[in-house]
């Protein structure tokens, strides 16, 4: 048993309650609406994002209804994030099952998605706490704005590593310490240390993109190579930008060539992955992830040793060691 599978099972009770909450509120009058929704949620993730929240209102007291509500309503708004990336990316499988887009079409999916939202809304009003509404409208505002910037610097190809991490705390890390600062409201945290743990999950966030940016270098099963997906969008990651950084490199002139005329081919995707590779670009991203990792566990160190801090230690290590 993994230590994310026990974590998750010392909140099996509130994470049951959390996902009833969800199916309730997005139950509707629409038999279409019912048969899309019924068949998106019976396919779950991890479910980091509401674990985050919940381990945070324990964290500061208790899982209370006003944290229930909020973790649901980051989840919603979670999922209406996917649903719609789906839409953008043609995607056609996700988590194993057939995108919505790919079941039906672009219009039904941006609908059910924009359904998400509005369930998500309910639940924030549910809180009856303007603290958390206004983290879940800034939350939102940062992934528009995070996602929108992506688009830019795709389309200019004009990226560095700062300006990479800014992205990455926008459209994924603002979303992590969404979570634990609604649980935190929830169960009326001190300030303080509320900071200290939106600090942590920030840091989070970061990784979690960093590692997820990896796995396009390497063999995907299904296709049986690295994949080079966001090199097809035109995104430039982190174990790249570092890689173009080594001037001294042979290959680093042709590699900016190649950049410079996206969008790329599929033997051009090939060399990019590979000239990142040798030049280290991988061990930078783990490096990097490490001593976020570090940063992090300073955060932590503001509060009295428990369960709960070891969970939330034991979820950044997961978030680094996962192979998927």
């Amino acid at each position: 048993m993994t230590r994310l599978v026990e974590i998750q099972a010392s909140l099996h009770s509130e994470m049951t309650r959390l996902n009833d909450l969800i199916a309730s509120t997005l139950h509707s009058e629409s038999e279409l609406m019912n048969s899309i929704v019924g068949r998106y949620l019976q396919v779950k993730g991890k479910q980091l994002r509401p674990l985050l929240a919940l381990l945070s209102a324990r964290l500061f007291g208790g899982v209370n209804d006003a944290a229930l509500h909020a973790a649901a309503a980051v989840e919603m708004l979670h999922n209406a994030s996917l649903i719609h990336d789906d839409v953008l990316d043609l995607a056609s499988e996700r988590r194993g099952a057939p995108t919505i887009n790919s079941m039906w079409d672009n219009h039904v999916a941006v609908l059910v998605g924009d359904y998400f939202v509005t369930g998500a809304l309910r639940c924030a009003v549910h809180t009856r706490n303007s603290d958390i509404l206004n983290e879940l409208a800034k939350m939102g505002s940062d992934l528009s704005l995070g996602e929108i910037d992506q688009v830019w610097h795709a389309k200019s190809r004009d990226i560095d590593e700062a300006g990479y991490l800014r992205i990455v705390e926008q459209k994924t890390a603002s979303l992590f310490e969404c979570c634990v600062a609604v649980g935190g409201y929830a169960s009326h945290a001190p300030a303080l240390q509320l900071d200290a743990l939106r600090r942590y999950a920030r840091l989070l966030g970061v990784a979690f993109q960093i590692k997820d940016d990896t796995f396009d270098y390497f063999d995907d099963p299904v296709v049986g190579k690295p994949t080079g997906n966001d090199l097809r969008e035109g995104k430039i990651t982190l174990p790249l930008i570092y890689a173009l950084r080594q001037s001294h490199h042979s290959e680093r002139a042709d590699m900016c060539a190649i950049i410079g005329h996206m969008p790329l081919t599929s033997d051009e995707i090939d060399r990019l992955v590979e000239f990142a590779k040798q030049a280290g670009g991988i061990e930078y991203a783990q490096a990097t992830m490490e001593r976020l990792y570090l940063e992090a566990d300073e955060q932590l160190a503001v509060f009295e040793p428990c369960d709960t801090i070891e969970s939330l230690r034991a979820i950044f290590r997961f978030i680094i060691d996962r192979n998927k």
